[in-house]
């Protein structure tokens, strides 16, 4: 049985930290009561990239809070990990599922409607829609119209997400969108104190979107 929630889904970028700072800085976000975990890594070699993602794992299980492996289903079915998150130009959502199995987590990223429709049909658990604001991370982005994430939130009865530049301070945009939840990078990771960060995301999140 599946069991996630979306809420406040934060996404890693290791790249201004030692491995130390960089799971002290992870440890600071679980304590602020993220909800679920996505690690990012765009630019490390493979075995690089599986040591990490087993450290952050440990830190994640003790929280109860689900990680989710960027791009790289093989990393995920290393570790063990609760899910994988695929792009357009990543294996097929329906491969993954076959490969993965019926339980693991498995996140889409969609910019369109039949994207979206497309990734739930193939078996999607979730999606990631964005960059609703122009973002800092080293990410092709294309920026998504808040008209567009509700068409997408309307047409598919998983999960939809908003990403792409979002902070405490920029997203009553939102309001209204029938969305489960904020993806962070940036507003969080780059934070003098991610765990205060995290804090007063979720804090906005009420108080603003109402969830």
């Amino acid at each position: 049985m599946k069991d996630f929630n979306t809420r406040l889904y934060f996404i890693t970028d290791s790249t201004p930290y030692d491995k130390d700072e960089f799971l002290c800085r992870v440890k600071a976000v679980l304590d602020g009561g993220v909800t679920l975990v996505q690690l990012r890594e765009k630019e490390r070699t493979t075995r690089e990239y599986l040591d990490l993602a087993k450290s952050v794992h440990e830190l994640t299980k003790k929280y109860n809070v689900p990680l989710i492996i960027d791009d790289r289903l093989d990393v995920a079915m290393a570790i063990d990990a609760e899910g994988v998150h695929l792009g357009q130009s990543d294996l097929p959502i329906e491969t993954a599922r076959k490969i993965f199995g019926p339980d693991k987590i498995i996140g889409a990223t969609a910019k369109t409607v039949e994207q979206a429709k497309e990734a739930y049909e193939q078996g999607a658990d979730y999606l990631g829609v964005g960059a609703i604001y122009p973002t800092t991370t080293k990410v092709k982005t294309i920026l998504t119209s808040t008209d567009m994430l509700d068409k997408i939130c309307h047409a598919v009865p998983i999960p939809a997400n908003a990403i792409g530049g979002l902070n405490k301070d920029n997203i009553d945009v939102l309001k209204g969108i029938p969305i489960a939840g904020i993806c962070v990078v940036s507003a969080i990771m780059k934070a003098d104190d991610p765990k205060l960060a995290a804090q007063e995301l979720s804090a906005a999140i009420r108080d603003k979107l109402g969830f």
